[in-house]
């Protein structure tokens, strides 16, 4: 699996650094001679790279809390639920989860361009204020559910509110859970592609993956300088990715 998830990215690095205005090489060119590291300097050129990166990171860091805080919350309400209503909260969380992207696209366009929130840089953060995607809320449910329902009425008896259970006895208990959603909701939004699309038409509040696709229509023979965005864009969330599954694993594994 690791392989195969590296491959793309080894093929992806070696592409930026051909020769722009050349023809493609013949056969497999391990290691482009020379290898052109101009390339990377020269992506400025064909987009605000700056702008988009802090775009993608301003999003990132504003989603990524709220949607961790959303579903965290609401894991812990369908837990704390009793019988039927319990019941009908995941039955409603599997029954969204099962809707298409696509068919919430228009109804999100009508109703943040009716409150004025449509085109800014956030506005795709406020995806957050509605978990971002049901599964992070049923895996939050799982989480709290191995939480002892007596230490839940505990801490209710001693006097501590709803907020204050969630707070100081579910969070810190479910830490795991907690680091995967942030770390999967952290490489949502800044690979996010088709909400930007459709919520966002300025191109100054594009994040960087919708940034990129703009250099997709470029000629084929300009196409190093092309892999070398994807490259800057793809390495902060690989990056990520490392250090989330490390806390992940290193959070499963704290006694």
């Amino acid at each position: 699996m690791s392989a195969l998830f590296l491959a793309p990215l080894v093929v992806m690095v070696l592409g930026s650094l051909q020769r722009p205005l050349q023809p493609p090489p013949d056969g497999l060119d391990l290691w482009p001679n020379p290898a052109e590291w101009s390339n990377y300097s020269t992506v400025p050129r064909f987009m605000p790279l700056t702008r988009l990166l802090l775009n993608s990171l301003l999003l990132v860091v504003v989603a990524v809390p709220i949607t961790v805080v959303v579903t965290s919350m609401a894991g812990l309400a369908i837990v704390t639920a009793r019988g039927r209503t319990r019941r009908l909260l995941v039955g409603l969380s599997v029954f969204m989860l099962l809707v298409p992207a696509a068919a919430l696209w228009v109804p999100r366009v009508v109703l943040l361009r009716a409150l004025g929130l449509a085109d800014t840089p956030l506005t795709v953060a406020l995806l957050a204020l509605a978990g971002t995607t049901p599964f992070y809320v049923l895996l939050f449910a799982l989480a709290c559910s191995r939480i002892p329902g007596a230490l839940l009425e505990a801490a209710t008896l001693e006097g501590l509110s709803p907020y204050g259970v969630w707070r100081q006895i579910a969070l810190p208990l479910v830490r795991p859970a907690v680091v995967a959603v942030a770390a999967l909701s952290g490489l949502f939004y800044w690979s996010t592609f088709m909400d930007p699309l459709t919520l966002v038409s300025s191109p100054a509040n594009w994040p960087v993956a919708l940034g990129l696709r703009s250099l997709s229509e470029m000629e084929a023979a300009l196409y190093p300088i092309y892999l070398a965005a994807a490259v800057v864009v793809t390495a902060p969330a690989v990056l990520a990715f490392a250090v989330g599954q490390r806390s992940f694993f290193a959070s499963v594994e704290r006694p």
